[in-house]
């Protein structure tokens, strides 16, 4: 059995108080919950707040992005090794919003992975399509695409460090949600393509996370299906109930 793994992404909110209350208030309101891994992944700015607020307890800290590079004058960005250093475990690579306003592509995405992994960091790898895509049919066509290029040269013995994150872009931030089903077929493809570049064995092991639009009223028919393993969780990890309520999901027979 794959462990479930729960995780905050709270993009461009909270100041250091907010972020501070925000991660207490999830440690107090998850010591209950068991079997799942929780993190959170604040801004930059928070990470040191958050650390401090976590430190002590069962829940994981993440980054947003990273850069590839150990140092060098890349003004505004963030090295893995600062990232180990500010505490982290966790960092989300290649998300939908990075690759649509920030030009990141599947060839940074790549860089990206194995900097996280050289550098014992576990990326959790976004991959998914655009609503005109979907539209297309080719929604496989470009999540294999996506997979199969950010892997380029990752060796089978790091999967076990490699979580996905299937996120359709067209459910994100809109409250559009892809049903369990969609969810779960494109979960499906996508460990295929794992076994087709690696091994059934390490493709079996790999987390996939479903990010787009989770919230309390939906987690648990998500995670019911046999190949979601997780949320990848935006607007609904910013507020303290709904975050909880999440992580705390009921298991569906």
């Amino acid at each position: 059995m794959r462990r479930p793994l729960i995780a905050a992404n709270w993009k461009m909110h909270m100041t250091l108080a907010d972020a501070g209350e925000l991660a207490q208030s999830v440690v107090e309101g998850c010591r209950a919950v068991r079997d799942v891994d929780i993190i959170l992944a604040p801004p930059f700015t928070a990470l040191a707040r958050v650390r401090k607020e976590v430190s002590d307890s069962s829940i994981g800290l993440g980054a947003q992005d990273l850069y590839w590079e150990e140092k060098g004058a890349f003004t505004g960005e963030v090295s893995p090794g600062m990232l180990k250093d500010a505490g982290c475990d966790y960092v989300i690579v290649a998300h939908s919003e990075r690759r649509q306003l920030f030009g990141e592509t599947d060839k940074s995405a790549n860089r990206k992975v194995i900097a996280a992994l050289t550098n014992d960091l576990m990326p959790i790898l976004c991959v998914g399509e655009t609503d005109a895509e979907r539209d297309r049919g080719v929604t496989y066509v470009v999540v294999d695409r996506q997979v199969k290029e950010a892997l380029k040269d990752v060796a089978e013995a790091q999967l076990d460090k490699l979580v996905v994150a299937y996120e359709p872009i067209w459910a994100i931030g809109t409250g559009r949600t892809a049903t369990p089903a969609q969810a779960e077929e494109v979960h499906q493809s996508i460990r295929g393509q794992l076994a087709k570049l690696f091994s059934a064995d390490a493709a079996d092991k790999v987390r996939i996370l479903y990010g787009g639009s989770v919230k309390p009223d939906n987690v648990d028919d998500l995670m019911a299906e046999a190949d979601i393993d997780g949320a990848l969780v935006g607007g609904a990890s910013l507020k303290t109930e709904s975050f909880n309520r999440i992580c705390g999901f009921q298991r569906r027979t």
